[in-house]
């Protein structure tokens, strides 16, 4: 028996000092049916938002119920995104596939950084013992 999911918005808050919207909402017969992105995915739909925009902050559901309370925020661009919020909130708003490439891309250029610099007092050191 397939259970139809509902967006119910219980909530909607404008926080100019941080300029952004914080959205409460009920996600009706979704517990265990329905990840982060997902239901950010929605919100951003239903409220006609950028998704990148949308950060799901908190979902929980309780025992023995089928619904979701999720909390949402809408910033108003990406560097408040990035300005308001730790690294792991952004990472895990994105899909896993994006992560990992971001993630991969990040420990390439780590580690060529590290090359460059071990290289470079490597050739000190020789051009100094004479």
């Amino acid at each position: 028996m397939e259970l139809s999911l509902e967006l119910i918005i219980l909530e909607e808050r404008n926080n100019p000092l941080l300029n952004r919207r914080e959205i409460k909402t009920l996600l009706k017969n979704s517990a265990g049916k329905i990840k982060r992105v997902d239901a950010a995915d929605m919100i951003a739909k239903q409220l006609n938002v950028d998704r990148k925009l949308t950060i799901p902050i908190n979902m929980k559901c309780e025992t023995g119920k089928s619904d979701i309370y999720a909390t949402m925020y809408i910033y108003n661009n990406e560097e408040e995104v990035k300005k308001n919020l730790p690294r792991y909130r952004i990472l895990r708003n994105m899909s896993k596939e994006d992560r990992k490439k971001l993630l991969d891309e990040e420990k390439a250029t780590s580690l060529k950084a590290k090359q460059a610099t071990a290289a470079e007092t490597k050739s000190r050191s020789k051009g100094g013992r004479k």
